[in-house]
């Protein structure tokens, strides 16, 4: 195919839009040209088919038939692209994942997790977003958001994934004479603390009468926390999806038994919409698959 023999790509679009509209001002509003711009190009077009496609009345056109016909296969072509292209967009759409998720919860639980997932649909572009604010679904490329909280939100699908605990945990290269013995032993001890995330209801719930710790730096997020506790700086508080991985590599060990629950927990939310892509419901299942692993 000679495709030299078409006619210029940008002169056929803005004589299409002038044929509809039979007016080179509301065309060019519509392609974002200048009214003398359409009107060139519908000129230069004219004159290399040798065709006259409008009949000019002062400032007023009216299409010809040998224009509207013209115009009816420019239609059809373009249409043709644009269901190309959209084509195009809803497969490049399936192969990608938006996943927004806390900072904390996406380094310490999902991030070591996740590789999993992926190994099972290579294909697969996914984007794990950290923020602990709330997304715009409907202006930001995300499918799915991992949220701590009460599970209240509006006008969206919100799923309960996972409750969570606390309980103390030191790296085992604190100073052996300064590791309590004793929950009583942790009211004398350097205490780490994270923003909203407070010791006085493990205290009471050990039989502690003592008062919430004070001073010092306290931590903004709890992946902070658990770093600031592996490299011996104090006891945290930690919250076990956080702490966890750091457990079970050595690098903390909990003290005692006694443990609380979170009063918030983890949810699953999206909005509905959300769920008519394949990538979404298999992430969804993935993951309920994955607490469950976790809570055996």
């Amino acid at each position: 195919m000679d495709f030299r023999r078409l006619p210029n790509l940008a002169a056929l679009r803005a004589f299409e839009a002038a044929s509809r509209h039979e007016n080179f001002s509301r065309a060019a509003d519509e392609i974002h040209l200048t009214h003398g711009a359409i009107s060139h190009q519908v000129r230069a077009l004219e004159e290399e088919l040798g065709v006259e496609l409008f009949v000019r009345t002062g400032k007023r056109i009216r299409i010809t038939p040998d224009g509207e016909h013209f115009a009816s296969a420019i239609r059809r072509s373009l249409q043709e692209l644009a269901d190309a292209a959209d084509l195009l967009r809803d497969r490049n759409k399936q192969k990608r994942l938006g996943i927004t998720s806390l900072p904390s919860f996406a380094a310490r639980w999902l991030s070591p997790r996740l590789g999993r997932f992926i190994e099972h649909h290579p294909d697969l572009e996914v984007s794990l977003q950290s923020s602990s604010s709330l997304v715009d679904f409907t202006r930001e490329q995300v499918d799915i958001a991992i949220r701590f909280g009460l599970g209240h939100y509006p006008g969206l699908v919100s799923e309960l994934l996972m409750g969570d605990e606390y309980y103390p945990v030191i790296s085992p290269t604190y100073q052996a004479d300064k590791v309590p013995q004793t929950p009583a032993e942790l009211v004398g001890a350097h205490l780490l603390r994270c923003d909203e995330e407070p010791w006085l209801p493990w205290f009471r719930a050990a039989g502690l009468d003592a008062d919430e710790p004070s001073g010092g730096l306290i931590f903004q997020d709890s992946s902070m926390l658990a770093r600031a506790a592996v490299d011996g700086q104090g006891i945290a508080l930690g919250r076990h999806a956080i702490v966890e991985s750091d457990i079970q590599s050595g690098l903390l060990r909990r003290l005692f038994d006694i443990s609380i629950p979170c009063p918030v927990s983890y949810y699953l939310v999206y909005p509905a919409s959300s769920m008519d892509k394949p990538q979404v419901r298999a992430f969804r299942e993935w993951l309920l698959a994955e607490v469950r692993s976790a809570r055996t």
